[in-house]
């Protein structure tokens, strides 16, 4: 998986969702936006590929009651908004993991599910405001991003191991920009 995916899920994730210290997941599922250009349109399937500004790839699903997929085309600049879940959980003894694929498993519980990742990262710092998560990944560079909620890091310490699974599972509307 292309380091800019990993970076990207990662940054999702913990701006997302927080860990506790216990064994226990946590689990946060919620809305996101993103405005991009349509690279790719599979009808049958109503499958949308978007990239954002800074070139990111992503695939949705389109809800069937989103009416504006059979007005779409491949190049039109959109607002796309999307349902995305992210589980976190604390794995002290864990071995540090690259960003991998899960979604073909994630697909038998789930048939809405378009794409799933899971990463094994350590936690190297946060800010004393709560502001900035710093990481470091299995291929050991050390990632620093910020955190939209400071409650998002309550029970997350320096040094702990975390294993985070992110699952995007459809669009919920879509809006050309104008």
């Amino acid at each position: 998986m292309s380091r800019a995916l990993c970076a990207s899920l990662l940054v999702l994730i913990l701006c997302h969702t927080g860990v506790g210290q216990s064994q226990t997941p946590n689990v946060a599922t919620r809305e996101s936006t993103m405005k991009a250009t349509i690279d790719r349109i599979e009808k049958s399937e109503r499958l949308v590929t978007f990239h954002d500004e800074v070139n990111g790839i992503l695939t949705i699903y389109v809800d069937p009651a989103i009416k504006v997929f059979d007005r779409l085309n491949v190049g039109d600049r959109v607002t796309v908004r999307y349902v995305e879940s992210v589980v976190v959980q604390v794995r002290r003894d864990a071995k540090l993991e690259d960003a991998r694929e899960t979604t073909e498993e994630a697909k038998k519980t789930n048939e809405n599910v378009i794409h799933q990742a899971r990463a094994v990262v350590t936690i190297e710092g946060i800010d004393s405001q709560g502001l900035f998560v710093t990481y470091r990944t299995k291929d050991g560079r050390k990632m620093m991003h910020a955190v939209q909620d400071k409650k998002l890091l309550d029970g997350v310490h320096v040094g702990d191991r975390i294993e985070v699974t992110l699952t995007r599972e459809r669009a919920i509307a879509i809006d050309h920009v104008r």
